[in-house]
């Protein structure tokens, strides 16, 4: 019998598994995949190397107080086995046509950038600012709650539910209309990406929280993504813990009204493991599928009324030649076609993705191995894949999808030669990855790549906290939290911490 059983091993599932290690509990870590690490996990093709899922990540520097505190935790929990690299300054650009603005940190260098740039936008860039601080102030209350007891949370929600209410219902693009200037508007609201929701959507609390965690610097993993779970694996195992690959959860077993372990197949055979706590990181969706369909009627009601976010398509890129030679560098493009920041890519097969996001994961790691890559993401809304977007895991792909497929990388791979032209005649590799592979090896609704869809009834659904109507079943992952690396790994944090509450120091570390 384990001490807790957790579902997933996404940096999630493995931040509340090894947070669970350095408290004495013996944990399983459960993975239907044959690689661990979820959306961190890297693979190879030829030479090259490809990152999933990870492009940047924050306050893992060296400062003092929350510029470090990432970093803090997982030193912490991984006896100082990951370290990471700067992506530089600045660590993001955004390109329109006619613009080309580079976003730097601390916030005070990315203020002085933008009215340097925008003179005549003092009191909007001022308002802006201020109104991000106070969204920020709002989210973290939010976050707070969902790690709390019932009681507890319903108490801070009616202690500041005006602020929370303020910020929760309005979307990025009301406050963003309160900004006449179209070039400042596509600066300011350009990285939506980064959380999946497209501004008419998106509340802008959500947009404060994401992009604003950036104004301590942006790192990436010093070899790779891959790191995350290899480190933190290990002090799983050195607790008498375990890593189970392969092992496909059928059914979170409840008896007596409590969860007591989970059905599994592994190895083409069936099995049960028993714990006394289970924490699921597979989504609520994916969660509720595998508990009787007569349990938790209210929590099943609360969860049908949200929806799968947007998928993405990527197209990973291999090189060869001196890319940093030809333009590339560690930080990140976000690139629009038009002045409609928010446009999504609604037919892939047709059309041009209306904006692209490009990372040089080689050039941010400084351990990175083989030739340079590229990774190139589109929004996309998951519908032109429709058809086969609900195929059994292993099914093999029909010649339509295959053939759809195949065009949408082609058309993929023009957009991008032609917005770095010097690139262009150093690509020796490529191919194309959809929202079927992320439904496949991720198992996200739809291919979502964020999960449930970023949006006011999200931020407010009690479908969402770590601690489930189901006594001794706990709930982490971007669902509870929002969307990246860090966000992920905090829910973990919170679910162990339901657990081993003394574990709650580290979030003031």
């Amino acid at each position: 019998m384990w001490d807790v059983i957790v579902v997933g091993s996404g940096i999630s599932g493995l931040t509340a598994a090894a947070a669970l290690a350095r408290r004495g509990r013996r944990v399983l870590v459960l993975e239907q995949h044959t690689i661990p690490g979820g959306l961190t996990q890297t693979f190879r093709r030829q030479d090259w190397v490809f990152a999933t899922g990870v492009h940047y990540v924050t306050d893992v520097g060296d400062e003092p107080g929350p510029a470090g505190g990432f970093g803090r935790l997982l030193s912490w929990m991984t006896d100082g086995a990951l370290q990471f690299a700067s992506c530089g300054n600045p660590y993001d650009i955004v390109r329109q046509p006619g613009l080309e603005f580079g976003i730097q940190h601390p916030q005070s260098a990315y203020r002085a950038a933008l009215l340097a740039r925008f003179p005549d936008q003092h009191a909007a860039i001022e308002r802006w600012f201020a109104d991000v601080a106070a969204a920020r102030h709002a989210a973290f209350t939010l976050l707070a709650a969902r790690g709390m007891p019932e009681w507890l949370a319903r108490g801070l929600r009616w202690w500041r539910g005006a602020e929370l209410q303020q910020w929760t219902g309005r979307t990025l693009a009301q406050r963003l209309a309160e900004v006449d200037d179209a070039r400042l508007r596509a600066v300011l609201g350009a990285r939506w990406g980064n959380y999946g929701a497209p501004p008419e959507v998106a509340p802008f609390v959500e947009h404060a929280l994401v992009t604003g965690a950036y104004d301590h610097g942006a790192y990436y993993p010093i070899g790779g993504p891959a790191r995350f779970a290899e480190a933190l694996r290990a002090p799983v195992e050195r607790a008498g813990g375990e890593l189970r690959l392969g092992a496909d959860v059928r059914e979170i077993v409840v008896h007596g009204g409590r969860a007591r372990g989970v059905r599994i197949l592994h190895d083409g055979r069936e099995q049960v493991e028993r714990a006394g706590h289970v924490i699921s990181t597979i989504g609520v969706g994916n969660t509720l599928a595998r508990l009787d369909a007569a349990l938790a009627a209210d929590w099943r009601a609360a969860a049908a009324r949200l929806r799968p976010g947007l998928a993405m398509v990527v197209l990973y890129l291999g090189f060869e030649g001196d890319i940093a030679g030809a333009g590339a560098s560690a930080a990140n493009v976000w690139l629009y076609e038009s002045d409609d920041i928010g446009a999504v890519w609604s037919a892939p097969a047709d059309d041009d993705a209306p904006g692209l996001f490009v990372s040089f994961p080689s050039l941010k790691d400084p351990a990175h191995e083989g030739p340079p890559t590229a990774e190139v993401l589109a929004v996309c809304d998951a519908r032109a894949f429709e058809p086969w977007l609900h195929a059994a895991p292993g099914e093999p792909r029909p010649e339509e999808y295959l053939a759809l497929k195949a065009w949408i990388e082609q058309r993929l791979l023009a957009q991008f030669e032609r917005n770095f032209p010097a690139l262009a005649p150093m690509v020796r590799f490529h191919e194309l990855s959809t929202p079927l592979t992320q439904a496949s090896f991720v198992r996200t609704p739809d291919g979502a790549t964020y999960g449930i869809e970023m949006s006011a009834e999200r931020l407010a659904s009690p479908a969402l906290n770590v601690r489930t109507p189901v006594p001794g079943l706990l709930l982490a992952g971007q669902d509870v939290s929002g969307a990246g690396v860090e966000a992920s790994s905090m829910s973990g944090l919170m679910a162990a911490a339901a657990i081993e509450p003394a574990l709650l120091r580290q979030l003031r570390a």
